[in-house]
């Protein structure tokens, strides 16, 4: 990433698509420069990935997509590469007509694509068939040549976004193309950072295209990337610190049978710094808390007065890991809630929450799954991953409060409607614990101070990037636990 802002703002295709109007109408630069620049930063970048390639095959659309590939053909061909185009139609539209001529009179071949083309081998596919602008399934033809492309033994280079994936949502349309890497155009669409694009763009790469800040100026983004900036938020330490200092934080949870879930959180919440950690569980968890975390004062809670006095001492709140749904869980979480403490509400108490909604205020966080976020919004899970953005926004202004819709390409929204977006983590991650990590992170950040929504970014972040760097490893078999040391590395600054 660079200093850049625009490196790290994510806008709507429709968004994109008036930024590049207004560099055309506005600033007098022709669609065609902009289609040869797009040419010119992908095969820069093909050159760069697959240095040996000499076979490319272009996939191309009729539009200004499949533009851009056969300029990247034109070049590639001036370079002395093999180029083949297999295009969608006899025709091309607008400046790709133009971008077809000059890929012919630079020797390139091109086939128009039937029901039985047959992709030949090639070291790369070059993607140029759809782009930003899709607003269908993709069926027929493209769909055949999307499901050859994605079963090739070359590598795959996606201009734009990767054909078939929806640019705003990050879902697939029918059948979407699986790329090696993406080079996104103008700027950053969202959907290539959250949901299912993980696994369609591989690596991205944004090509601002030589346009000036000021085309962008006048629009305003979507959401934003965190990047490690997102760190400086966390306060420094004075030598004239006590325990005291870094503040206090009680998980509350562990019903009968979930006692590693609250040890979790508490373990999480210890390595991101806070002062002091308490736990309160069920009494029969108290030994084995002890015994496997005894920087963490765990108290058996069975009555109101136990919680209560736990309750006076605590700074924050970390509500939920392995709490369940007993009577037991129920109490706990109603006086928790009425405490007027700030909270980071997750799991069984998310669920509960759902029961009876409420605003929870600015100073708290909730951090659901796709699957809790769907019960706190009353909808299919599926509706929540069709448009993750849309969810996470509803999220946070239905409870009043910072909200974290977790999963691949992770989102915090607050109330007023920012979003931010991690663009880190990995599926090994994927296993259970995590989440109650995550738990005890955002908690261990606010009771030093940190405000709900800087604790929320950087918790999301340090969370992901523990993650990372736990995956060294390999992502097979990584617990949570594993994140715990790493957390430390994360928050110190010493992960690079």
């Amino acid at each position: 990433m660079t200093d850049d802002p625009r490196q790290r703002a994510l806008y709507s295709a429709e968004q994109v698509r008036r930024i590049d109007r207004a560099a055309i109408e506005g600033h007098a630069i022709a669609g065609r420069t902009l289609m040869q620049r797009a040419a010119a930063a992908a095969f820069a970048l093909l050159r760069r990935r697959w240095p040996r390639a000499q076979r490319l095959l272009l996939l191309v659309g009729h539009g200004n997509n499949g533009g851009d590939a056969l300029l990247l053909g034109a070049l590639a061909c001036e370079a002395g590469l093999s180029v083949l185009a297999v295009a969608l139609g006899a025709q091309s539209q607008g400046d790709a007509a133009s971008a077809r001529a000059t890929y012919l009179a630079a020797g390139g071949t091109l086939w128009i694509a039937t029901d039985d083309t047959e992709l030949p081998a090639a070291d790369v596919i070059v993607d140029g068939l759809f782009g930003s602008g899709l607003s269908r399934a993709v069926d027929g033809v493209a769909a055949r040549l999307i499901a050859q492309a994605n079963a090739a033994a070359g590598g795959v280079l996606a201009l734009d976004v990767p054909s078939g994936l929806d640019a705003d949502c990050g879902v697939p349309r029918g059948v979407a193309l699986h790329a090696d890497a993406t080079i996104c155009f103008v700027a950053w669409k969202q959907g290539l950072f959250t949901g299912a694009a993980a696994d369609h763009c591989g690596a991205r790469e944004l090509a601002l295209l030589e346009l000036p800040s000021s085309v962008h100026a006048g629009f305003a983004a979507q959401a934003m990337l965190l990047d490690v900036g997102v760190f400086a938020a966390l306060p420094a330490r004075r030598a004239d610190s006590n325990k005291g200092s870094f503040g206090h934080v009680l998980v509350v949870g562990g019903d009968a049978g979930y006692g590693g879930a609250v040890q979790l959180a508490a373990g999480a919440a210890l390595r991101s710094g806070a002062g002091l950690v308490s736990v309160a569980t069920r009494s029969a968890h108290v030994a084995a808390l002890n015994a496997a975390l005894p920087e963490a004062m765990a108290r058996g809670v069975e009555t109101a007065e136990d919680f209560d006095a736990l309750l006076a001492r605590a700074s924050v709140l970390a509500l939920g890991p392995g709490l369940g749904g007993s009577e037991w869980s129920q109490h706990l979480l109603a006086r928790a809630l009425a405490s007027a403490r700030p909270q980071v509400v997750d799991a069984d108490a998310l669920n509960l929450l759902a029961r009876a909604p409420r605003a929870l205020g600015a100073a708290s966080v909730i951090t659901p799954h796709p699957g809790e976020a769907a019960r706190l919004l009353g909808c299919p899970v599926g509706s929540v991953q069709a448009d993750r953005f849309a969810a996470v926004r509803a999220l946070a202004q239905r409870h009043d409060c910072v909200a974290v819709l977790k999963g691949s390409g992770s989102l915090v929204a607050a109330p007023d409607g920012r979003i931010a977006v991690c663009r880190w983590g990995n599926a090994g991650m994927a296993s259970g614990g995590t989440g109650d990590v995550l738990t005890g992170v955002i908690a261990a950040l606010m009771a030093q101070g940190l405000a709900a929504w800087d604790a929320a970014c950087v918790g999301v972040a340090a969370h992901a990037r523990a993650g990372d760097l736990a995956a060294r490893e390999g992502m097979r078999g990584l617990v949570a636990r594993d994140l715990w040391p790493c957390l430390r590395r994360v928050l110190n600054g010493l992960d690079a």
